[in-house]
């Protein structure tokens, strides 16, 4: 039988009858309660103007400081077949009393129709990656039928946007959940309604708003409360407020399943080396509460003990939404890192090659001292970290930045350039002994721009075999140091 015969031969199935537009104008107007201009139909949802494809649905929303309205036109030039407006225009549109209310029904009304097993995933350091690897694994084995919310559309705007993008016939939807302050978790599981719910970890992120990591783990936790019917809980068993999520967990009712290096972990990881080609080989054991417990054993691409770990959460995760574990391997052995979360990028310099790890998205201190041990792993001549200032971390901030001084000397890294006010108290650490943990000597340099920082870069000169880890907060700016040194990438 050749390859045309065997897709032929592919099983229908009931969701195969929906139609191939993702939305028509009826359904957009029966969502949203608004009214539509005529009959059409459209091929995606945006909210951005510059990020409009043609048959998009342009949503015109309103903030503090600017109106969509006022690119509904540019947003026709690049193709949209309509838009979603609280005024008329000239072209399709439904006509709304607000469109971010009309867009929160758009995603409740895309929750309701689909079939899907979903997955809401949130948690401290890591839910970006994560979400990817859970998707990459259901949709190799959904035949193309897993969706997600892309980059980090994680807040009240991200969630409904990327709910109301889901296809009627989608098998697997993975939804990424963030929040700065208590309740906004609460507020976006009620609208995605998670079959299983993943806390990758807990960490003092966000903790200047939060006041604590009790806190924090509280806030993360409500992400349970919207768990449908029968629902499941995956909870880090490593961490330290692990009995506190599962508390949680407890209380709702809902079946909980643990992952993690701990003894006790449903997910357990037996055993971790480095893989031939970068990343680890990993075996993991998954507990099975009527016996049978098995053994997996898989390649995780992703360097970095917290991808080990990141692993077992993503095995976790497929297992109990029904998906297949030898598509979860695959999906893990061929995932590479994201843009600034780990993209790796080989640059031309004098002599050579040189390895840049661009970790400019995110930063704190869980992932500051996960990243900088991977570095420490690196094989490289010299090892460079450009660090931006971790943000939010209120009156622990000082405190937090001074204790990177450790990692960087375990890490043996040979210089650091530190950017923002907030790393001042990093770099009067590192004045103290300015030496790795083996007395090899450390240069350091405090810079108050990213200019600073690329000039002191150019000072130090790329060569051959450096490794050079650019990781910090997204608004220090250091997307601009991946951006500047990738110009010359090989």
């Amino acid at each position: 039988m050749n390859a045309v015969a065997r897709i032929l031969e592919w099983p229908i199935e009931a969701d195969d009858a929906h139609g191939l537009a993702l939305w028509t104008a009826a359904e957009i107007a029966a969502a949203t309660g608004g009214i539509a201009s005529g009959d059409f139909a459209v091929s995606g949802v945006e909210i951005d103007s510059r990020d409009v494809i043609e048959g998009d649905l342009f949503f015109a929303l309103k903030g503090e400081a600017m109106d969509g309205h006022r690119f509904v036109e540019a947003a026709f030039a690049k193709g949209a077949s309509a838009a979603v407006v609280d005024r008329p225009i000239e072209g399709p549109h439904v006509l709304v009393n607000d469109t971010s209310a009309a867009l929160e029904l758009l995603a409740e009304a895309a929750r309701e129709r689909t079939n899907a097993r979903v997955i809401g995933v949130t948690g401290s350091v890591g839910k970006t990656g994560v979400k990817e690897a859970i998707f990459a694994a259901l949709d190799r084995a959904s035949r193309g039928r897993a969706h997600r919310s892309v980059k980090s559309y994680n807040n009240h705007v991200g969630v409904p946007l990327s709910l109301a993008r889901t296809p009627a016939a989608t098998k697997f939807g993975v939804f990424e959940m963030g929040m700065n302050h208590a309740g906004e978790i609460r507020g976006l599981t009620s609208q995605v309604r998670p079959h299983v719910a993943l806390i990758t970890t807990i960490a003092p992120a966000h903790i200047e708003n939060l006041g604590s990591i009790e806190a924090i783990a509280d806030a993360k936790a409500e992400i349970f409360e919207g768990l449908e019917p029968g629902g499941t809980a995956i909870i880090p068993a490593d961490v330290a407020q692990y009995g506190q999520l599962r508390r949680a967990a407890e209380r709702l009712g809902v079946r909980i399943v643990s992952f993690g290096r701990s003894d006790f972990a449903d997910v357990r990881l037996l055993d971790a080396v480095p893989a031939p080609g970068g990343g680890s080989l990993v075996t993991a054991e998954i507990r099975n509460t009527e016996g049978g417990d098995r053994r997996l054993c898989f390649t995780v691409a992703t360097p970095g003990e917290h991808w080990v770990v990141n692993s077992l959460a993503v095995i976790a995760a497929v297992r109990e939404l029904g998906g297949d574990l030898g598509a979860a391997g695959l999906a893990l052995a061929e995932l590479e890192g994201l843009k600034g979360r780990g993209a790796r990028h080989r640059l031309s310099v004098p002599g050579g090659v040189a390895l840049l790890i661009d970790e400019s998205y995110n930063a704190n201190p869980a992932s500051m001292k996960a990243t900088l041990a991977d570095l420490g792993r690196t094989v490289a001549a010299r090892r460079i970290a450009v660090l931006g200032a971790m943000k939010e971390l209120g009156e622990h901030g000082p405190a937090f930045h001074a204790e990177l001084a450790l990692p960087l000397r375990a890490a043996e890294v040979d210089a650091v350039i530190m950017v923002g006010d907030e790393m001042l108290p990093l770099a009067g650490e590192l004045g103290k002994s300015a030496a790795t943990a083996l007395g090899k000597p450390m240069s350091f340099a405090h810079c108050s721009s990213v200019g600073e920082a690329l000039a002191a870069l150019g000072k130090l000169g790329l060569q051959a075999d450096d490794a050079i880890l650019v990781k910090g907060s997204n608004s220090v700016g250091l997307g601009a140091v991946v951006a500047a040194l990738t110009q010359n990438k090989d």
